[in-house]
């Protein structure tokens, strides 16, 4: 084998060793949140009573996920959401800072030997286990940590070659000529590998094996603890401010500490190196001596930090703002129960604005407001904007293994969304339409005409109400009480059919004027309540509630009905 031969292969043994290193830490990250998820979020916000209890609560359960962004995120959309207090939240970040380098350095200690038994349980409680069980994701972080281990071992082997190559070793002279050169690659690596633990672990083993100097290795280790809490801030750009402003927080401590200490790395390197405990793991005991000081330094500040966050970037009171999703926690995504949850909540949410609108449209009919047009428009804008977050969160959640339940209840939340955005949409384009050309033509409805729309509009929001009920609950005599309301719906826009046709016999000038605009608003909202009676139809089909002749039934049945109409309106006298 030639030099160039024997030199790819040590690359290929290094690049897949790191790429097993990284997968690993996000598979043991996966499984934790979808073993625990629950817990740990009740945790985080339990334990904030105190800085102490925050930023021991962080630690721990960033320990447990293996990803201090992770913890980050959970704790942004808690504060988003004002269910912990910004200078809590701090604190916790500042606890979760100090548990991913213990994470790290409890991996790093010399438990080779331990990936075996590992990878051998976690099978086993993998494959023993039913799809969603708790112990199949035990065993899915037990086969993470043994891959952690057994990468770290690949990595050992693909580097002690390295530390001879003297073109590997000139290109790593560049970085320790060059501090803010290697701060900024380690930032690189971390944010693109989105595991500060991966990118640590792979410096200390480069330093342990000569790569490097040990300067060099401590500049490493303080670019990825940079990174780190950069990616949660990049990862939120588009959040509201609230959400932001604890990750901002904890990166503007980060850099502050990362000023202060790189200046002086090299005499720090000498002097760890000197101690009698030193040995190959002085990047790891670092990296836990770093954000020890870090937490000493700053959880006596939080509240004032948080203050002085808070008041650089205030809330903006924007119709952007008012139109995010409340209740996607992204954080959720790897716990396919618990996102659902999620999705169900804003499903919910997303059901009061078109229950809004409703009402509003309603009120436009009334009172001519064009200012409530207006207002109805940019709230269907909203709806479609809800509707389409939570339509790509579910594709989100569909990626995950689910059972037969959650996939039941995917569809669900599907069916409801889908059929709310139709509401939405016949509400802004025909129902408020219909109402500004009444109001332009400056056109009255007869009392009695206005008193029918009333009637029938109200028995469309009660079947709304009644549908979103049913979501709640999936109570089967619910959605069998709203599938039978269509029958009902059937018979009321009959009668007010016939009601506007006799109106218009008497040759009622109000009546003649708004004919048109009469028929369709009733259509509109006999449309409308179609769609809210669809939503009870999952529920009803998963209890095998629904006929195969339900279609032909009601097709038989409305053109007997039209029938019916259309020979009463005839008739002389009516």
């Amino acid at each position: 084998m030639t030099t160039n031969d024997s030199a790819t292969m040590i690359l290929l043994h290094l690049a897949g060793g790191v790429a097993l290193l990284i997968w690993s830490v996000r598979l043991v990250r996966t499984g934790a949140m979808r073993a625990f998820g629950g817990s740990l979020r009740q945790a985080l916000q339990s334990f904030t009573r105190n800085r102490f209890a925050a930023f021991g609560s962080g630690a721990l359960v960033t320990i447990v996920l293996q990803s201090s962004t992770a913890t980050t995120l959970l704790v942004s959309s808690f504060a988003g959401r004002k269910l912990i207090a910004p200078a809590m939240a701090l604190a916790v970040l500042l606890g979760a800072n100090l548990g991913t380098s213990l994470a790290a350095f409890v991996i790093s200690m010399d438990l080779g030997w331990l990936w075996g038994l590992c990878l051998a349980i976690g099978v086993a409680l993998y494959l023993g286990h039913e799809a969603m069980d708790r112990a199949r994701n035990i065993g899915r972080i037990l086969v993470g940590i043994g891959l952690i281990l057994l990468s770290l071992i690949e990595l050992n082997a693909a580097a002690a070659p390295l530390a001879q190559s003297p073109t590997f070793r000139t290109l790593l002279s560049a970085l320790a000529s060059e501090p803010l050169l290697a701060v900024l690659v380690a930032v690189a690596a971390t944010w693109l590998t989105h595991s500060s633990i991966a990118v640590i672990l792979l410096i200390a083993t480069f330093a342990a094996s000569g790569l490097f100097p040990p300067a060099t290795a401590l500049t490493l280790v303080i670019g990825a603890n940079l990174g780190n809490a950069l990616i949660p801030v990049l990862d939120q750009l588009g959040s509201p401010v609230a959400q932001r402003r604890a990750a901002i927080a904890n990166f503007a401590t980060r850099l502050l500490l990362a000023a202060a200490v790189l200046p002086f790395v090299a005499p720090l390197s000498g002097w760890l190196l000197a101690l009698p405990s030193a040995d190959a793991r002085v990047a790891i005991e670092f990296h836990v001596a770093l954000n020890m000081v870090g937490a000493v330094l700053f959880l006596p500040f939080v509240t004032p930090v948080a203050a002085l966050v808070e008041r650089l970037m205030p809330d903006r009171d924007t119709a952007e703002a008012e139109v995010a999703p409340r209740y996607l926690d992204p954080n959720a995504l790897d716990s396919p129960t618990e996102a659902l949850a999620c999705a169900m909540r804003e499903a919910l949410h997303l059901g009061d604005r078109v229950e809004r609108m409703l009402r509003d449209t309603m009120t436009l009919l009334e009172r001519d407001e064009l200012k409530l047009s207006r207002a109805i428009a940019q709230a269907d804008d909203g709806v479609d904007s809800i509707h389409e977050a939570i339509k790509l969160y579910l594709v989100r959640v569909s990626r995950n293994e689910l059972s037969d339940e959650e996939g039941r209840r995917l569809l669900e939340i599907i069916t409801l969304i889908t059929n709310l955005e139709h509401i939405g949409d016949i509400i802004d384009k025909n129902l408020r339409e219909l109402a500004e050309k009444k109001i332009r033509k400056r056109y009255a409805f007869s009392p009695e005409g206005l008193a029918e729309i009333r009637d029938f509009h109200q028995r469309v929001a009660s079947g709304l109400g009644l549908a979103l009920n049913v979501f709640a609950t999936r109570d089967l005599a619910l959605a069998r009480q709203l599938f039978a309301e269509k029958a009902t719906m059937r018979d009321a826009e009959r009668r007010a059919t016939e009601s506007h046709f006799e109106r218009l016999r008497d040759g009622r000038p109000e009546s003649i004027e708004t004919s048109a605009i009469h028929l369709d608003i009733i259509r509109d909202l006999k449309r409308i309540h179609g769609h809210v009676a669809s939503i009870g139809y999952p529920i009803l089909e998963s209890a095998n509630a629904l006929r195969e002749s339900r279609l032909m039934e009601t097709k038989e049945a409305r053109a007997r009905q039209e029938r019916d109409s259309l020979m009463s309106a005839a008739q002389p006298g009516r």
